[in-house]
């Protein structure tokens, strides 16, 4: 009979997890360098940005 240790599974899990952690880590360190070469450090700030570029591409159009 082949019995799979349960502690396998475990360890798939917790790894998958700590590689979701680094990835989701990575995207937000990521997210900062962006915001702080934008000069925003508000998702507020992010957001009218992104209504003031519509806006003036709207406006071009």
């Amino acid at each position: 009979m082949n019995r799979q240790d349960p502690n396998h599974r475990l360890d798939d899990d917790e790894e998958m997890e700590e590689y979701d952690d680094m990835e989701l880590l990575e995207r937000l360190e990521s997210l900062q360098e962006d915001m702080e070469d934008l000069g925003v450090t508000t998702l507020a700030e992010v957001i009218q940005r992104i209504r003031d570029l519509h806006r003036k591409l709207d406006e071009q159009a």
